[in-house]
């Protein structure tokens, strides 16, 4: 995502005391070799840094094989002790999503994504690449193992593609932040979406209502595992508290990311072939209502002011 070292270890560390903990202090220590779930899969690690934050122990992993600008801070619930059990865990994972174990991860030099896939949606749109080349290396998969058909196909509007890009520009290159909470939240996005359906339609369709619910599910899951850019992440962490719903909170920006990891991630789901093309019809169907009310639900410009405040901190680690 053009991310430099700087930004990989400026937002996630900036509550940094610079002390090692004790020994046996948290669960695990520094210099300790570990596995991290990574989305659907489990890599091998190293924790470079552990730090009780809030209460909760927050360690920065290296992924062993690939340059420290990937290195993370992630909490113990994505963490796990070498032991045979978890490593039989890790194999039957890999088996299970078809990677080949001579394809190592860190070998292709593509990371499994922590945030959105709107850079390569740039890219991809300059050299006309069909969508779903991208996706074979971002978990370390041949194309053979987990097919193109198994994908749902999302074709995202090309107005809400350059969204997408801009978003991207604003937050990485440009130090920028969409200002929280937002207003309509995506609680408030999908409430509308339902209106407009029943209007449309001249009914309540449960349907609809079980896919928003869905697509609601999915966002509150997904956004702190991988539709965050780096430097967005102290900002979730000051925003979202306890039982907060992110839905409650991020508005379309956030929303619009998740549309571009939702076929990776329903791939791994057991759907009926007659089920994934209804789905991806009431999908398109909401992007192009976002579509419609673009200018109303998005936001023209982003705040500059946390994100420089968070990089000066970076820097003095």
């Amino acid at each position: 995502m053009g991310s430099s070292s700087k930004d990989a270890s400026g937002s996630d560390g900036e509550a940094s005391s610079g002390d090692a903990p004790p020994s046996n202090s948290g669960l695990f220590s520094e210099g300790e070799r570990v596995l991290a779930y990574h989305g659907p899969r489990i890599y091998e690690a190293k924790v470079q840094k552990a730090e009780l934050r809030k209460k909760e122990w927050r360690y920065l992993v290296h992924y062993l094989g690939w340059n420290k600008n990937w290195d993370e801070w992630i909490g113990t619930d994505r963490l796990l002790k070498p032991t045979k059990e978890n490593i039989m865990k890790q194999q039957a994972l890999d088996k299970k999503q078809g990677v080949d174990k001579t394809s190592k991860f860190g070998r292709s030099g593509q990371k499994p994504k922590t945030s959105t896939d709107a850079k390569v949606d740039k890219e991809e749109t300059k050299s006309n690449v069909a969508k779903g080349k991208k996706r074979k290396s971002d978990s370390g998969m041949e194309k053979d193992n987990l097919s193109a058909e198994k994908f749902i196909k999302i074709q995202i509007p090309s107005t809400l593609k350059k969204q997408l890009v801009d978003d991207w520009e604003y937050v990485t290159q440009q130090d920028k932040l969409v200002k929280l909470p937002r207003s309509p939240n995506v609680d408030d996005i999908l409430t509308k979406y339902l209106e407009y359906r029943s209007k449309k339609d001249g009914m309540m369709t449960d349907s609809v209502g079980e896919i928003l619910k869905g697509i609601r599910c999915y966002f509150d899951k997904a956004l702190s595992v991988m539709l965050l850019y780096k430097n967005e992440r102290q900002q979730y962490d000051d925003a979202v508290e306890n039982d907060t719903s992110p839905s409650t909170i991020y508005g379309a920006e956030h929303l619009l990311r998740l549309f571009v990891k939702l076929p990776e991630l329903l791939a791994y789901v057991n759907i009926e072939e007659e089920t994934l093309a209804r789905l991806q019809q009431k999908i398109l169907d909401f992007l192009k209502f976002l579509q419609k009310n673009q200018s109303t639900f998005f936001l023209s410009a982003y705040d500059g002011s946390k994100v420089s405040e968070g990089k000066g901190k970076g820097k003095d680690e």
